[in-house]
């Protein structure tokens, strides 16, 4: 075998392996998703593309305030975690209050507050969590739609936007 037809079986080779790299990544490690709808805002946008993570659940269990991407039949929904498993919530005059004690809701602003309206005890069955739209006035979420959300039905957590590229940055 020549060099020159040496280089290209190795290019090949490399071209290969990084096929099957970005393979790998994209199944079981990271893919991305589509906003659809305005129920995330301020924090994430109608159209916007993010990357999710879908190994982190496995290593470790959701968070209060993780953005995660919910699987269900018809589609897949973006909200925020907001009750853990076995907590009791409450939303008084727009303050969310966890097992009694007052959450700031950092994540929020004023206007989003103030929209969140009331909410009576709600506690939270083992293996479960429960889940609000940071816009919400207008979100599907724990409160009116989605119910309790099993943690089989949480498949990533979103990490980055990514388009538009005006405005990439890593969810919080």
């Amino acid at each position: 075998m020549t060099k020159e037809n040496s280089e290209w079986v190795e290019w090949g080779k490399a071209i290969v392996v990084a096929l099957l790299v970005a393979f790998i990544l994209r199944s079981f490690v990271f893919a991305t998703s589509i906003v659809e709808g305005e129920s995330m805002e301020p924090t994430l946008e109608d159209g916007e593309r993010v990357i999710f993570n879908k190994i982190v659940y496995l290593l470790d269990e959701p968070d209060r305030g993780d953005v995660v991407i919910i699987e269900r039949p018809s589609k897949n929904y973006v909200k925020r975690i907001i009750g853990l498993p076995g907590e009791t919530i409450e939303i008084r005059h727009s303050e969310l209050y966890i097992n009694g004690e007052r959450y700031e809701q950092t994540f929020l602003n004023e206007i989003d507050l103030q929209r969140t309206g009331n909410i009576g005890q709600v506690h939270i069955p083992e293996g479960s969590y429960y889940v609000m739209g940071d816009n919400r006035a207008i979100s599907k979420d724990s409160r009116n739609g989605l119910g309790f959300i099993e943690e089989e039905s949480i498949i990533g957590k979103t990490e980055v936007i990514i388009y538009p590229f005006s405005e990439w940055a890593v969810t919080r």
